[in-house]
């Protein structure tokens, strides 16, 4: 554990605004800005799911899909568009209904957020495919933000879009999920009352593309000129494109224009995020791209209007519809700013979590204690549900984004099961469809460190164990070591997956490092990308307390 004054640790802490946790974590594994007034994409190589954005000032804001995970829609704040850092989260504990904190539903929830900015209030829309469209909003995007409002009840309503006109109506696009709906690739538009927090008419369908844009979903309403466009993706979220409606009546009928394709470019699938101009005047879009288990990672575009159309990336045929960059010139902004990226590595020295963290269902207060003074996170072994049959099953997963293609997850812990019961287990876990990970478990024998694999996580299978050690010290460094070298899985197993391999590695001292078990092939979740963190359990029998684990540090490196 890092030694400190506690005391003046906590002084310190309690006397630095909220604003200074963002100065300038720079990662060590993936930085876009590359010093030289260029950037290269991804501008974020992180699981940040059909991201939408908006500008205040000098400021630009952005948030994404969070599904099942809590805080849900963290907020990101950048000056430039190219240098992110994670500010807070519009849904920090819970979302309705919250009867189960205990039970993650793996999927489903935050769908395709628009974030907008009206009248000095900041605006979150979302669709839970379950229940409607939902709002949250706030006069500081830090928060705090109001408790979620239903909208628009109805099965099936996603990736809602609210857009206020300049006669004072207020109105809101959105999508609808075949899984709910029982129908899907068509773009709806309803009117909501003037607080936008309930609609007052029916929603009438304004665009149907099926005949030549199958999947279109992710709509974005805006308006300039005499035209209101609507940016939807279409064709699949791999291996799809970005299309924008225009019309110069809010319900059509629309006309139709393919903007952003991958054309020549590497990158599948561009399509679906945001439109944003900067103070200077020039136009950009920020978009997601595929890799599978890494997630959506998200890329940023120069586009510019030609005839009263956009035309995203570069256009090198001259048809209207652009190819993605790799890398380009920043956007001017007016000023430089300092390189940051959002926070990956964390030392558990503060008293609330961090915000690169998240759960993956609605919280629960008793499943850890931020000890900020001691400098840990203490985890609690809390109970698994009856019905366990792997981690699949446990809402207390402590999880943060991969950060990029190449880098080493590692973390200091020392477990303190109790001595009455066993089967107590804690560890660093790679969670996806499949899961892989270094777990210790108090048993029968004493501390016994293993690493386990779980094929097919989300069907029930059983963990295999690959390796063992007996363990005499219940401190001990877990590493997890990512490594991609482009490649592609075959296109069998879909064309666009990145090939990842995780190796597992622990230590009794921190400096030397031996590997254990068998190489893991990294696998995404369900609809997220795959996730690296920790977690602490125990089983489902009647107790009154249990033992914990006190994680010291976890830090991302090369």
């Amino acid at each position: 554990m890092k030694s400190r004054n506690a005391l003046l640790g906590l002084s310190l802490l309690l006397a630095m605004p909220l604003a200074a946790q963002e100065k300038n974590y720079v990662s060590e594994v993936w930085v876009a800005d590359q010093g030289n007034g260029k950037y290269k994409n991804p501008i974020l190589y992180a699981d940040y799911s059909d991201p939408d954005a908006c500008r205040v000032g000098d400021d630009f804001y952005m948030t994404s899909s969070s599904f099942n995970c809590l805080p849900g829609l963290q907020i990101l704040h950048s000056k430039d568009l190219v240098n992110w850092s994670i500010i807070g989260a519009a849904v920090p504990y819970a979302l309705p209904p919250i009867e189960t904190p205990e039970r993650p539903e793996h999927g489903n929830r935050v769908w395709a957020p628009a974030i907008r900015h009206h009248n000095g209030e900041f605006y979150i829309f979302w669709g839970d495919p379950d229940q409607g469209a939902f709002m949250v909003k706030a006069k500081d995007p830090k928060g705090p933000w109001t408790e979620p409002v239903l909208v628009k009840p109805g099965k099936g309503i996603i990736d809602t879009c609210p857009f206020w006109d300049e006669d004072g109506k207020v109105y809101m696009v959105h999508a609808y999920a075949g899984s709910r709906a029982g129908l899907k690739s068509i773009i709806s538009i309803c009117e909501l009352n003037a607080d936008a927090t309930q609609a007052i008419t029916q929603s009438r369908i304004i665009f149907d593309g099926h005949e030549a844009h199958q999947t279109c979903e992710g709509p974005k309403l805006y308006k300039r000129g005499e035209y209101y466009y609507i940016f939807h993706p279409a064709g699949g979220v791999p291996t799809g494109w970005q299309v924008v409606l225009r019309s110069k009546n809010i319900y059509g009928p629309y006309e139709w224009k393919k903007v952003l394709a991958q054309g020549n470019s590497p990158i599948n699938g561009p399509h679906q995020g945001a439109w944003v101009d900067t103070p200077t005047g020039e136009d950009w879009f920020l978009h997601f791209q595929d890799v599978g288990a890494y997630g959506r990672l998200v890329h940023l575009q120069p586009m510019k209007w030609v005839n009263d159309w956009p035309v995203i990336g570069i256009d090198k045929d001259g048809d209207g519809c652009g190819d993605p960059v790799l890398v380009h010139t920043k956007p001017n902004v007016g000023k430089t700013y300092p390189i940051r990226t959002p926070q990956e590595s964390d030392e558990f020295d503060g008293y609330t979590l961090s915000p690169q963290w998240q759960w993956h269902a609605n919280i629960n207060e008793k499943w850890a204690y931020y000890a900020g003074d001691r400098g840990i996170v203490r985890l609690y072994s809390y109970p698994v549900v009856k019905e366990y049959k792997n981690l699949w099953d446990a809402a207390n997963l402590l999880l943060q984004k991969t950060p990029s293609d190449n880098f080493t997850a590692t973390m200091k812990l020392t477990f303190k099961p109790t001595e009455k019961y066993k089967g107590e287990r804690t560890g660093l876990v790679v969670m996806g469809l499949d899961y892989a990970g270094l777990i210790l478990e108090n048993t029968d024998k004493g501390l016994v460190l293993s690493q386990v694999s779980c094929p097919k996580a989300d069907k029930g299978t059983s963990e295999t164990v690959n390796g063992t050690v007996d363990l005499k010290d219940n401190t001990i460094y877990l590493r997890a070591k990512f490594t991609s070298d482009g490649k592609k899985i075959s296109k069998s197993e879909g064309g666009h997956d990145l090939l990842v391999m995780c190796h597992f590695s622990y230590s009794l001292n921190g400096k030397k490092f031996q590997p254990l078990g068998k190489p893991f092939q990294v696998k995404e979740g369900k609809w997220i990308g795959a996730k690296v963190g920790m977690f602490c359990t125990r089983p489902a029998i009647v107790t009154n307390d249990g033992g914990w684990t006190d994680v010291d540090w976890f830090r991302i490196t090369r």
